[in-house]
């Protein structure tokens, strides 16, 4: 296998180390791999009874929920139209948006609602 130049200074003394090439002109380092590394990974998000969630439902709270900073709560059986699906890595493990009334947006846990 031929070592390639590098694609940023296009330097023909790049060398290999382990699974990286390494440029030492410009000190760019790239993958030997030739698959493309960005695989996109759906997560399927589902309520509290197990069913799929999908942008647009409706969906109902299970449980009275305490709201941080409020002092009310939103209470069980309180009814949500058209969430949004969002990454739950990025949310603290929050894993619907969506408008309440009377709260605003709010995120919530995929585990304390129920598909209407």
């Amino acid at each position: 296998m031929s070592i390639p130049n590098c694609p940023q200074c296009n330097s023909e003394y790049a060398y290999e180390d382990r699974s990286l090439f390494i440029c030492p002109e410009c000190g760019n380092e790239w993958s030997t791999s030739t698959e493309s590394e960005e695989v996109e990974v759906e997560t399927v998000i589902k309520d509290s009874n197990g069913n799929v969630l999908t942008e647009g439902d409706a969906i109902s709270v299970i449980k009275d929920l305490k709201v941080k900073g409020s002092s009310t709560a939103i209470k069980k059986g309180t009814n949500v139209k058209n969430i949004r699906l969002i990454d739950p890595s990025m949310n603290n493990d929050h894993d619907i948006e969506c408008k309440i009334d009377g709260f605003g947006v709010m995120k919530l846990k995929s585990e304390f609602v129920k598909k209407i």
